[in-house]
């Protein structure tokens, strides 16, 4: 597949996001969002095969890298239904599985025992295609390094490249600890091959974030990564990514912005209240925002999502507050999914209603009010219309017929002509590519239901569809019947 190694064009974004005391800024604007966590817009859990039973963790997922179409696509998606800002999950680290389960990782052990590790160029160029597109359509990024926990490889993964403990990730005199600071060194001074510009002047990154829900930071380990951080890249926002607690030594660190948290019900945190609390401990010092919450129901999304745009104190609010979590269309058809213990699925844009039992429209509904509200309106304003879906090559219309769906289009028409010029027939109508737990491997998005004749030529194009209007016809591809 390609990478698209060729340069895109800046087009939204003109200046980095900055802070005034407990503020974001965009030039001499308050900047405020909100939305649905989109984790994996550079790297994907492909949950639809399974898991790996070589992985020792009893959970290894399969991995795969977006294509460029599938960036574009979820990009778009998040940009059009009103997204201002996106956090990303972690980088992910090298674990003795992964040969065996067939995935790579953007860390990988060093070369030599003791080095220090490597970035995987394979896994970085999708990760700079990420950045580029933002920028591009205009989406912040918020860019966490290292996780506190195993699942895309995190700490404990990195401290076994050096015969080190998970825990001596925290100890700044640790082999681990440099090894992490190397890693902050080589992602901030990266050259971005689509841009051109190293990472530390790409506009699109609205901040760094010291890591995932890193709940054992202490001050050593805060004060010198945030420090590192600025040392480096003056240009960047520096999140202190510790969670469950408001680190005080954090609120008065001038290499600190911004002050994170994140709810969940398993943390006895997932409430509105909490919101107000955490306000309270920071007192204005520091600009707040909530990376992430959810895994309830969508009432209680929706009590936490208003408290995140209206609870003040002394003036303070957050500046943002992301649901976990989104997932975007595949290449070739349908969404890609992820189901949490908790039964909750991932939500699709712009919410369909095979999602019912996820409140999927509900959840997105709400958070499109509350990003209208962020920027000063009462209401969402409406959809635009799709863009034109893209169709992929059929073998055989009788097996199936792939597309990828466009971004906001809820529903499809699929139409057939013996010509190229037409005249068209619509031989599937109101069609959804919204199915959650969408297995490609096993099932087609459609089927052409006629009787068909062999050795006929037969053109097929795809038109997306919402309350908005419909797109211009896909791109037309010709099959010779079988």
């Amino acid at each position: 597949m390609s990478l698209l190694l060729v340069a895109l064009p800046s087009q939204a974004l003109d200046e980095f996001i900055s802070r005034d005391g407990h503020r974001l800024m965009e030039g001499e604007q308050e900047f405020r969002f909100a939305g649905i966590h989109a984790p994996e817009l550079h790297r994907i859990e492909d949950d639809a095969r399974g898991t790996c039973v070589a992985d020792p963790r009893g959970w290894g997922q399969y991995f795969r890298w977006p294509t460029a179409d599938e960036q574009e696509n979820w990009i778009k998606a998040l940009v059009k239904s009103g997204h201002r800002a996106m956090r990303v999950y972690v980088l992910s680290v090298a674990t003795p599985a992964d040969v065996e389960c067939g995935r790579e990782t953007h860390i990988l052990a060093p070369l030599q025992a003791g080095d220090m590790p490597r970035l995987n160029e394979a896994a970085m160029v999708h990760y700079d295609r990420m950045i580029a597109l933002a920028d591009q359509y205009g989406l912040r990024l918020i860019l966490p390094f290292i996780d506190h926990w195993k699942w895309w490889g995190g700490r404990e993964q990195l401290a076994a490249f050096y015969g080190e403990s998970a825990d001596d990730f925290y100890d700044t005199n640790s082999k681990t600890y440099a090894a992490y600071q190397a890693i902050i060194r080589q992602v901030i001074n990266r050259t971005n091959t689509l841009t051109n510009r190293r990472y530390k002047d790409e506009k699109a990154i609205m901040a760094w974030e010291t890591g995932n829900e890193l709940k054992d930071s202490g001050e050593a380990f805060v004060t010198q990564t945030a420090a590192l951080i600025k040392e480096l890249d003056s240009n960047h926002l520096v999140i202190d990514g510790t969670y469950l607690k408001i680190n005080k030594f954090a609120l008065d660190d001038p290499n600190v912005d911004i002050i994170s948290n994140h709810f969940y019900t398993t943390n006895n945190n997932n409430n509105p209240e909490q919101i107000l609390a955490d306000l309270k401990s920071i007192a204005g010092k520091k600009v707040y925002l909530i990376g992430e919450f959810g895994l309830r129901d969508a009432a209680g999304l929706n009590d936490i999502m208003q408290a995140a745009v209206h609870t003040e104190y002394q003036g303070a609010r957050a500046a943002g507050a992301f649901i976990w979590g989104f997932r975007g269309h595949r290449h070739n058809g349908g969404f890609y999914w992820h189901k949490e213990y908790t039964g909750h699925y991932s939500y699709h844009i712009p919410g369909f209603s095979e999602g019912a039992a996820n409140e999927e429209l509900q959840v997105v509904n709400l958070v499109r009010k509350a990003q209208a509200q962020m920027i000063g309106l009462n209401a969402a304003p409406p959809l635009p219309a799709p863009e034109a879906p893209k169709l992929r090559a059929i073998a055989d219309p009788r097996v199936r017929i792939d597309f990828m769906g466009a971004p906001l289009g809820r529903t499809y028409r699929i139409e057939r002509a013996i010509n190229a010029a037409g005249p068209w027939r619509v031989i599937g109508d109101n069609i959804s590519d919204g199915l959650q737990e969408y297995r490609p491997y096993q099932q087609a998005l459609f089927r052409d239901p006629d009787t068909l004749v062999p050795g006929q030529m037969y053109y097929y194009r795809v038109i997306a569809i919402n309350e908005s209007g419909e797109s211009a016809p896909s791109n037309m591809v010709q099959v010779v019947l079988p």
